[in-house]
């Protein structure tokens, strides 16, 4: 089995990014090839008879059953990569005061102008989980206080698609390495991610939302 250490050790530089630090020195950025498939169909094919009297006829009815691929997270970057900033919508956290514009990207570059959208995850109000990281203590610091989200609380994000509403389902402390915060789920999920303590790199918080009325 391949080892897992150098995405960890990636991903933790990157998560370092949103604490406002550099991040520390360059590190190999590993391969993940992206998806390439879309939507699959299948047919399946189901036999019915009919009897009328004596005779009997039998008729074929094609059920057609659509599923999308999962999105695939793009490989972790470069903390001091140049990103091109561009916007996808607006995210709004009403508790704590949020109102900002969603950038594309999660390498300093782009999260010293707002908080950014990690590339080939979901995006907003499509299936799968949005994985968004921000600033606690450095530039405007948007999620500074997202310790302070609980249960049910809003994240509203809006794109040109629509406005979607996603609610607070749990929050959790983790370590750097733990990149399974970027996995993507059959669900419609989000993820907010940023440093913890104030001021420090030593963990990650964490904020889970699912869309509403889903």
């Amino acid at each position: 089995m391949r080892s897992r250490r150098p995405i960890a050790f990636v991903l933790a530089a990157v998560l370092v990014a949103s604490c406002g630090n550099d991040g520390g020195s360059a590190a190999t950025v590993p391969t993940q090839a992206p998806s390439t498939s879309g939507p699959t169909t299948t047919s399946t094919t189901i036999a019915a008879t009919t009897t009328t009297g004596a005779a009997s006829t039998t008729s074929t009815i094609a059920v057609t059953t659509t599923s999308e691929a999962l999105p695939v997270p793009a490989a972790a970057p470069q903390p001091r990569a140049n990103e091109p900033y561009f916007e996808l919508g607006t995210i709004e956290i009403p508790k704590i005061g949020v109102l900002k514009p969603l950038l594309e990207g999660v390498t300093l570059t782009t999260l010293d102008s707002g908080p950014g959208h990690w590339p080939g995850t979901a995006l907003p109000g499509r299936i799968g989980n949005v994985v968004i990281g921000g600033h606690r203590t450095s530039h405007d610091k948007p999620f500074r206080h997202i310790d302070q989200l609980v249960q049910g609380d809003e994240v509203i994000l809006s794109t040109p698609e629509g406005r979607f509403v996603y609610r607070v389902t749990s929050t959790e402390i983790v370590t750097p390495d733990a990149i399974r915060i970027i996995d993507q789920t059959p669900e419609f999920t989000a993820t907010l991610f940023a440093c913890h303590p104030l001021g420090s790199t030593r963990e990650r918080f964490i904020v889970y939302l699912k869309l509403e009325n889903t």
